[in-house]
């Protein structure tokens, strides 16, 4: 079972490995192919949700004591001498509004998973000018991730004009776009502080090529060309930098701190970025199927803002002459309508989530190629970041 898991995912690496940036495209052209079936057969064996396996764990659960000190340090964190920027910055911080701290619990839970015998020393350098213990500086990373997130979600909800944020009233609509810009900036800069104090050139470089990323991407989605904006391949870059690469490479900073090899930091890796890529292809679907009140926002709204997503991608491959409306763009709601009467026709949600689900499998079998090991906790840790990747694709919200 674990060797054919395990088999898998050396497979999809290497295949990764021939094509930088194919993400697997070719093999979905047909929604049902051989590949998507070895990755379903896979999941049969090793999915959390096989009634074979133990009982569900809750994810959150597991690491709540360490969220609640989490959440109260950021809250310390982001104190500022102007009031005024201070109260910005902690908008999404507050009690009530912090929303599940989803990437924070990955990383928690990613460090008790590889919690393996480690197989180099730390260098001894490190060891000698870093006072913090191993999963303090690993809470840092979590700390520093959240940060990012935040301040990334501030500056979106600018270039988008948007008016709500996980339910309540978004930053820029209650204090304004600039305040809104600024806390963002505000909130990199602590990020960056607490970045420098791990003193670990390695990991400061994996978190500064994140918010690269972030800035790259966004790019990306403002100045796409027609064709840009029609490409899978675009669009799943465009989405692995806005999305994929902040818990990607906070999953290798935690390994990297901990010694672990070159090997399983990349697994570690592969873990984040394949479900990051799961969960934004879900907010992809449930931006057509959800409703504003589940999703504490206007559906529709990456289309209405003339965002080309997945499902739409799709459905132009099976609907050729919708390629037409697109490049029309939607400010004129009689498009929107006709892309939605295309994409009810086609295959696009469902081919969505068969995407999804392939890099929801992906990412277990990451964790499945982890190193052996017998303790209770990092079993237990492993089997909660499975059950993530299910949840991630099992969502309504």
């Amino acid at each position: 079972m674990v060797l054919f898991a395990r088999g898998l995912y050396r497979i999809a690496r290497a295949s990764a490995r021939a094509s930088r940036c194919q993400w697997a495209l070719s093999s979905l052209q047909s929604p049902r192919n051989q590949s998507t079936q070895l990755l379903e057969s896979a999941t049969h064996f090793y999915s959390p949700i096989d009634s074979s396996q133990k009982e569900k764990l809750d994810p959150f659960s597991l690491v709540a004591d360490e969220l609640s000190l989490l959440a109260n340090r950021l809250r310390t964190m982001v104190v500022a001498e102007v009031p005024k920027l201070a109260s910005a910055a902690e908008y999404f911080f507050k009690i009530g509004a912090e929303g599940k701290r989803f990437r924070p619990t990955v990383l928690l839970l990613m460090a008790t998973a590889i919690d393996a015998p480690i197989l180099r020393p730390l260098p001894d350098t490190t060891v000698d000018t870093l006072p913090m213990e191993l999963r303090t500086r690993q809470q840092c990373v979590a700390e520093i991730t959240e940060m990012i997130h935040v301040a990334s979600l501030l500056h979106d909800d600018v270039l988008d004009d948007a008016d709500t944020r996980r339910g309540v009233g978004s930053l820029n609509f209650v204090m304004g776009n600039k305040l809104a810009v600024l806390a963002g900036d505000f909130l990199l800069s602590r990020a960056c502080v607490a970045l420098a104090s791990l003193k670990n050139t390695e990991v400061v470089s994996l978190l500064a090529r994140v918010v690269e990323h972030l800035v790259t991407g966004e790019t990306m989605q403002m100045t796409t060309t027609s064709e840009q904006r029609c490409s899978m391949e675009y669009y799943m870059q465009k989405t692995y930098y806005k999305t994929a690469s902040l818990i990607s490479n906070s999953c290798k900073a935690i390994a990297l701190l901990a010694g672990q090899t070159a090997e399983v930091a990349m697994l570690a890796y592969d873990y984040g970025k394949n479900l990051g890529l799961a969960f934004q292809l879900i907010d992809d679907v449930l931006d057509f199927t959800g409703t504003s009140a589940s999703l504490g926002k206007g559906s529709l709204s990456d289309i209405s803002h003339g965002i080309i997503t997945a499902p739409i991608l799709f459905a132009i491959e099976e609907f050729p002459e919708l390629r037409s409306i697109v490049d029309r763009g939607f400010d004129n709601p009689t498009n929107v309508d006709l892309a939605l009467e295309y994409l009810g026709k086609s295959k696009g949600i469902e081919r969505t989530r068969e995407l999804a689900t392939m890099h929801a499998n992906l990412a277990s079998a990451a964790i499945d190629s982890l190193p052996e090991s017998d303790d209770e906790n990092v079993l237990k840790s492993r089997r909660a970041l499975l059950e993530l990747t299910q949840r991630v694709i099992t969502r309504t919200k």
